[in-house]
């Protein structure tokens, strides 16, 4: 049986690649490499390597131990690794004797040029490309110059059904959950929801999770504050159930089960994997999203409808569309396939992983 090596920040940090690389590990067997920003105060389990970005030139370490398994999975986000962009992460694939997966998180439309040769460099690198999305891995062939016999799309996981049955609400309830900060867009479902007051029930609305780490950092709490004061400016605080915590798989299942509608407003126009997409989607829950990527790709003429960004007007439509048109929720409720599954998700990486390793021959240590 294959071993797999991963490369990734890693709980208890809490942030999309933490849970991505989390989710899949637990469908393969091996180790993980955690990227960590500081220096470790726990282990956490499986983690056979802690790469602190205090530690000078840590990315030889960090190669030796993913050289422990047969293959590395590596994820890839700019500014996730030492170095400007990230761009140690590139002598550490140079240096690995096993054959590595990239998996990219984001592929920019406008990188800087460094960002674009990084990019290049690292899939050059790397044994294989992984994106989730077929708009990805169409960015990566015409902005990058990427061997498309390297690139592989294998979609994001979702958790397979999990908890009790969900609470029964008696209003409509809105749900947006994941890290919060500048971008998430969630003024606009306030704005929204303030047009949406005369329906009888006037709909809830619930923002499950806490500040994202980067925004704390920086900003404090100032974008949750601000959308405080918005609600209130607005009327509607009373219906906005801010859940500022972490949720478990089994707690977060019973939320999103209980939305009527998942409202993701998202500003970027950039983003081409989502997490918290997929989830609804494979969750059965009528999605309503601004088109950026990954929305346009899974939504259109799917499970969920698209309004422009920056736009409540447009966004409260939409909302109001669901539910109150007869039978539009029904149609929009269609869960994903097993193929989105995280099983089905960890057999395509094996399977990307035997091929890799069939196809290679003996070479010897590359040098530092």
């Amino acid at each position: 049986m294959r071993t797999f090596g991963f490369l990734s920040t890693h709980p208890p940090t809490r942030c999309g690649l933490a849970t991505f690389n989390s989710a899949l590990a637990d469908h393969l067997d091996g180790g993980i490499v955690r990227v960590l920003d500081g220096d470790a105060v726990q282990t956490p389990p499986r983690v056979v390597h802690t790469w602190s970005s205090r530690t000078r030139g840590g990315w030889r370490d960090a190669a030796a131990a993913l050289d422990g398994f047969d293959v590395a999975i590596i994820q890839h986000e700019y500014g996730i690794y030492p170095g400007p962009d990230g761009e140690e992460v590139l002598p550490l694939l140079r240096r690995l004797t096993v054959p590595s997966i990239v998996v990219l998180h984001t592929v920019l439309t406008n990188p800087s040029e460094r960002q674009r040769s990084l990019l290049t460099q690292i899939a050059g690198a790397a044994g294989a490309v992984v994106t989730m999305t077929n708009t990805a891995r169409d960015r990566l062939l015409a902005g990058y110059g990427v061997d498309p016999s390297k690139v592989t799309v294998i979609p994001h996981g979702a958790a397979g059904p999990v908890g009790g049955t969900a609470a029964r609400r008696d209003r409509p309830h809105l749900l947006t959950w994941g890290l919060i900060g500048p971008g998430k867009g969630i003024e606009w479902t306030l704005r929204a929801l303030a047009l949406l007051q005369d329906l009888d029930p006037a709909p809830t609305y619930t923002v499950a999770g806490r500040t994202h780490p980067k925004v704390i950092e920086h900003h404090g709490e100032a974008y949750r504050a601000g959308l405080y004061q918005l609600g209130a400016e607005l009327g509607v605080a009373h219906t906005v159930d801010y859940q500022q915590r972490y949720l478990d798989q089994d707690a977060l299942g019973a939320l999103i089960r209980s939305a009527d509608v998942v409202v993701l407003p998202y500003d970027s126009r950039e983003q081409v994997t989502s997490g918290v997409l997929i989830e609804a989607v494979a969750a059965g829950v009528p999605v309503v999203a601004t088109p950026f990527p990954h929305a346009v790709e899974l939504l259109t003429d799917g499970p969920g409808l698209l309004v422009p960004h920056a736009n409540p007007k447009a966004l409260a439509k939409a909302i109001r569309r669901v539910l109150t048109v007869p039978g539009l929720a029904a149609k929009l409720s269609r869960q994903a396939g097993a193929e989105l599954r995280w099983p089905a998700v960890a057999e395509a990486y094996d399977e990307l992983a035997g091929r890799l390793l069939a196809a290679r021959e003996p070479v010897g240590v590359a040098a530092a």
